[in-house]
């Protein structure tokens, strides 16, 4: 191999935002090195985006808005549009029972346990809609998913805003199962807006794309951030509307009908955003499936990969316990933030009757929320801190930020503390977006092979509201100092299993592990020797497993050309049979890696007579099993 070549070679399999110079990958780097290398990359990185965005600005001062709409934004706007509604239920509640202290507040007219049921109902419907469709969406595709998502959220929407009864009892079961249904929607939106941002962020070619490799995880987290900004455009919507409705004032006495027109048109605004998705995700994202259909192809599988499913609890059954544990642990305690609020108002407000006071401080907590989202996008795909620390240091944080309280309550819940018990407040809620509820969202599809990403990520996401149901029937049983005890806890088990199950992916090239898992699903994990074994990338269970003893930089950058010498004796067999007129229109390749170099160095080394004849395909027996060579 000449120099050239070699270059070449060096240019296709040893990016320089992964490799330095000497070919040495980032994670083998001393510290030093390490630190020196990646603050370099990163500041170069930020340099080359910033100036992207002015020459964008001096283009047009309004392309960096739309190329912001149109690639964090739009695929994030499921998220965002169930984040308004469901924030929407928690914020109308006490207008409800307010006004129809009767029905919601006293149960003299209504059925206790239908309205108690619209906290479980709901999350019932979101966990049936996170299996389902992460089900469906591996089985049908990520399209399908998308679609059905949006149009059951859109006709729960109808649904929610035009529900009624003969009798007030009869209201609160048309809302119910009205938000159940919604529920549904919602639930499959999680592990949909994941994978296929995520899937979109990688491509499907042979060769990775730096965009992969650098800010995958901020291309994520990007969609995931809209819930956030749903969940402040509620706030504010809600409050122009009753200040519309009740006549410019937020204090009681609530008429029924300002109350009516609040809470319906809370949920007919969104409905039109969510017709629109519809319309989006129909006409606009017919190769959101691109990869996952790639990656069935390899493995010759039509329908649902269970095979892929059942290697999948076999050798990553650990990391579901990461991911769904994770999960559980955060959504226990994003509903116990609410205890925090609750307390810390009366307090200030000298137990005020008014919902306005909660609602402003509902908008300045998703404001500090937003500040935590962001950071996290930012420093998500940072090598020296990236996912599984920011998921650690979060658990912990919130676990001291509840804790504390917890043995000093009274306190904190009396004017002389009310201050510490605010900003304790307004941290938990940073930390819990800088921290476990971005990252969990992130890897709990990430850690997986493509043919069951959403089922994964269903899974683990469903085991999230599983914790949220814990949270609401475990709280009508004990009282608040008692939650303050109990809560922290979970805080501290997430961070453990996090630290002991969950592997950071943090600067891996996810092609890496697509051609890894190639390996696993031919029977020959030993095999494999990439950066996707190394032990920066394994959990410390997996390294207690010995899977990092496979990792060999050297033997792998001669097996990655070997399988480039595959693919290109492969695509050199269909331009063969392209001629012959033996070309199938719906068999579509990516050989657009094959420079003149590599095709020369391939030529003049190919084992096969066949190809320097420039005659027929190579046989099939020349080739690893079940596609493997052709992984890179």
């Amino acid at each position: 191999m000449t120099e050239n070549e070699r270059a070449i070679f060096d240019y296709l399999i040893k990016p320089d935002d992964s490799y330095d110079r000497n070919g040495v990958y980032w994670a083998d780097m001393p510290l030093m090195q390490k630190v020196r290398f990646v603050t370099s990359y990163d500041a170069a990185e930020a340099r080359r985006e910033l100036g992207s965005i002015w020459a964008m600005t001096k283009r047009d001062p309004l392309e960096p808005v739309r190329y912001y709409f149109r690639n964090m934004v739009v695929p994030g706007a499921g998220l965002g549009l169930e984040g308004y509604v469901l924030f929407s239920i928690g914020n109308v509640r006490p207008l409800l029972q307010a006004t129809f202290a009767s029905c919601w507040k006293t149960y003299a007219i209504c059925n206790e346990t239908w309205t108690q049921a619209i906290d479980y109902l709901e999350i019932c419907g979101i966990i049936v809609g996170q299996i389902l469709v992460g089900i469906l969406g591996d089985w049908l595709g990520r399209r399908w998913g998308l679609i059905q998502d949006a149009t059951i959220m859109f006709i729960g929407l109808l649904m929610l805003t035009a529900a009624w009864g003969v009798t007030q009892n009869g209201w609160v079961i048309c809302y119910v199962w009205s938000l159940f249904f919604y529920g549904i929607g919602v639930g499959g939106e999680y592990p949909m807006t994941a994978t296929s941002g995520m899937e979109n962020a990688v491509g499907s070619g042979k060769v990775s794309t730096k965009e992969d490799r650098l800010h995958r995880g901020r291309k994520v987290t990007s969609a995931f951030l809209m819930q956030g900004w749903g969940q402040f455009f509620n706030q504010v919507i809600l409050i122009i509307s009753l200040l519309i409705f009740h006549h410019g004032s937020g204090n009681p006495p609530y008429s029924k009908v300002a109350a009516q027109w609040t809470y319906r048109v809370s949920f007919a605004i969104p409905a039109v955003g969510t017709l629109w998705l519809v319309y989006f995700r129909v006409f606009k994202m017919r190769s959101a499936g691109k990869q996952l259909a790639a990656a069935k192809k390899k493995s010759k599988v039509t329908g649902y990969d269970s095979e892929s499913l059942r290697l999948t609890f076999t050798y990553f059954g650990p990391r579901l316990i990461a991911t769904a544990g994770g999960w559980y642990a955060n959504d226990v305690f994003f509903y116990g933030n609410k205890l925090f609020q609750s307390e810390f108002i009366g307090v200030i407000t000298n137990s005020s009757k008014s919902i306005m006071p909660g609602w402003l401080y509902n908008l300045i907590n998703v404001g500090v929320s937003l500040v935590g989202y962001y950071l996290a996008s930012f420093l998500i795909d940072n090598k020296l801190y990236g996912r599984k620390k920011m998921q650690m240091v979060g658990f912990m944080m919130d676990f001291i930020l509840f804790i504390i309280p917890a043995f000093k309550f009274d306190y904190y819940t009396s004017k002389a503390g009310v201050t510490g018990f605010q900003t304790m407040y307004f941290l938990s809620s940073f930390f819990n977006q800088f921290g476990p509820n971005s990252v969990t969202f992130l890897v709990a599809a990430e850690v997986y092979p493509t043919p069951i990403r959403a089922t994964a990520h269903g899974f683990s996401a469903a085991w999230g509201k599983a914790g949220a149901l814990t949270a609401a029937v475990m709280y009508n049983y004990i009282t608040t100092p008692q939650k303050f005890h109990v809560v922290p806890w979970f805080g501290l088990g997430g961070m453990l299993v996090t630290l002991l199950f969950l592997p950071d992916t943090t600067g891996l090239d996810l092609k890496e592990q697509e051609r890894r898992w190639l390996y696993i699903r031919a029977g020959r994990e030993a095999d494999y020797h990439g950066v996707a074994v190394h032990p920066k990338h394994l959990s410390l269970w997996e390294r207690f497993r010995g899977v990092g003893k496979y990792y060999d930089a050297d033997l792998d950058y001669q097996q990655k050309i070997e399988e480039m010498r595959t693919d290109w004796e492969a695509s050199q067999a269909r331009k063969a049979d392209e001629k012959a007129g033996h070309y199938d229109d719906d068999d579509v390749h990516d050989d657009s890696v094959w420079s003149s170099d590599v095709s020369t160095y391939f030529e003049k080394t190919s084992r096969s007579p066949l190809i320097r004849a420039n005659e027929k395909h190579v046989p099939d027996g020349e080739k690893l099993d079940d596609g493997v060579n052709g992984a890179h």
